[in-house]
């Protein structure tokens, strides 16, 4: 299998329905750091790249005049990425190095995650990169209340951009913005029309490679993520976990494992910078509902504190009996150990 860094990071771009992903996606196309990426869309139409195109180079694929390729995708993912691959190899399509994926605005990105992180050719060829997700400054909030594909695809984020802000009234931008932070504290909150000379990072700062994962973390440690459950009426909340003993990893997978068999559909996100026993350095996880990347070590400890911490977006789940339930697994876990001594 290729090493991680081989694989063609995809990044996920979704937001409800003229929240901006077109209008973000054109303003990113134009770096050229991202001149040799293919896009994936469901309909050209809803993309609005027409005025760019210059030749088609397939029936179902465009070339666009900064070199990146659009594929309308109106069948399988599965198959559209294995298509791209072979459609490379056979040299049908101009090389490419990233690939976006712009879903519908009523999408949950939650299966298109699963695709890249699940299929065993396509993990042989490809790695998520990031879930970036827009929201309307001007309609978001009445959307989250409204839908819930808006607020699940607030919760899956690693980014969230807050548009047409130059069209709300201030105060609706900061109570857009504490929304969203409220929902998905790990995930920074960008302004769209603040995003600078250097906009193309948002798909480029890849967050699951070495370098990637240690700034991450260190952000999440710095999120003022809330101790006790910010409970929302949609039964959303998000709250931290902290354990001040070492865990031991066989007991916590095997706790995991349930609850993602049993509350996959309700852990809508699972962030965990762990320490395990008879590991010096930090054992990194992240995981979308039923999905979880494979764990990671950090090269070293962020700081002196040498807890773990869990950060959980949950919908309709208790944050005490998921810390009591752990702290059990753990507790067996050690048993013989002490009964030992």
């Amino acid at each position: 299998m290729m090493s991680y860094a081989e694989r063609i990071p995809v990044n996920i771009v979704t937001g409800f329905l003229g929240s901006g992903k077109t209008t973000l996606l054109q303003r990113l196309l134009r770096a050229p750091r991202l001149s040799n990426v293919v896009v994936l869309v469901n309909e050209f139409g809803e993309i609005g790249l027409d005025h760019q195109l210059l030749q088609a180079v397939a029936e179902s694929a465009v070339l666009l005049e900064n070199g990146c390729l659009c594929c309308a995708v109106r069948g399988d993912l599965r198959q559209a990425l294995r298509d791209l691959i072979s459609r490379r190899m056979r040299g049908d399509i101009p090389p490419f190095n990233r690939v976006v994926i712009e879903t519908s605005g009523l999408a949950d990105p939650v299966p298109v995650a699963y695709t890249l992180l699940a299929d065993p050719v396509i993990r042989h060829h490809f790695r998520l990169s990031s879930i970036v997700s827009t929201v309307d400054a001007v309609n978001g909030l009445a959307q989250l209340a409204a839908y819930p594909e808006a607020m699940k695809q607030v919760a899956v984020a690693d980014r969230l951009i807050l548009t047409k802000t130059d069209l709300a009234e201030a105060s609706a931008v900061d109570a857009a913005r504490g929304r969203l932070h409220a929902l998905n504290p790990s995930a920074p909150v960008v302004i769209g029309i603040d995003i600078g000379a250097e906009q193309d990072a948002l798909l480029i700062d890849d967050i699951y490679d070495t370098e990637g994962r240690a700034r991450e973390v260190s952000r999440w440690l710095d999120t003022d993520a809330p101790a006790a459950p910010h409970v929302h009426t949609d039964d959303i909340q998000s709250f931290s976990l902290t354990f001040d003993g070492p865990l031991d990893w066989t007991a916590f997978g095997i706790w995991a494992t349930m609850l993602l068999h049993r509350h996959g559909s309700d852990v809508l996100r699972l962030k965990g910078l762990l320490n395990v026993q008879g590991v010096d350095t930090p054992v990194l996880i992240n995981g979308v509902q039923h999905i979880v990347h494979p764990p990671s070590h950090l090269d070293a400890w962020p700081d002196a504190d040498r807890r773990s911490r869990l950060i959980f977006i949950v919908r309709g789940l208790s944050r005490q009996r998921l810390e009591q339930s752990l702290a059990a697994f753990n507790a067996l876990a050690n048993a013989p150990a002490a009964l030992g001594a």
